[in-house]
């Protein structure tokens, strides 16, 4: 059965940083290219940043560019969102999901003063 659990989500203050973390099992995550997106509030889906199988290789939405860093550790089979000088429109569910599009439940983040 495929896992995938967010974590690391808070509510921070503009200009903040967090780093959120996705635990994966039940496939075969060092194979796959990964995905984060975010669902703010009475929006849809956002696609966020997407990585590699091996790492090598990132993009990212416009609207986070160069604030946020997708990463992996295979070994640890988990992804992770580094979010640095975070604004109130960074506001969010966001989401991990693998290449088959499936998601975990999710990590909330607000960022508000």
């Amino acid at each position: 059965e495929v896992q995938l659990v967010e974590s690391g989500g808070g509510l921070v203050q503009p200009g903040g940083s967090l780093r959120l973390s996705c635990a994966a099992s039940g496939f075969t995550f060092g194979s796959e290219d990964m995905r984060w997106y975010r669902q703010a509030p009475g929006k849809g889906l956002e696609w966020v940043s997407y990585i590699s199988s091996g790492g090598d290789t990132q993009y990212y939405a416009n609207s986070v560019k160069g604030r946020f860093t997708i990463s992996r550790d295979n070994a640890k089979q988990t992804l992770y969102l580094q979010m640095n000088s975070l604004k109130p429109e960074d506001t969010a569910m966001y989401y991990c999901a693998n290449s088959d599009g499936q998601k975990g439940q999710g990590t909330q983040v607000t960022v508000s003063s």
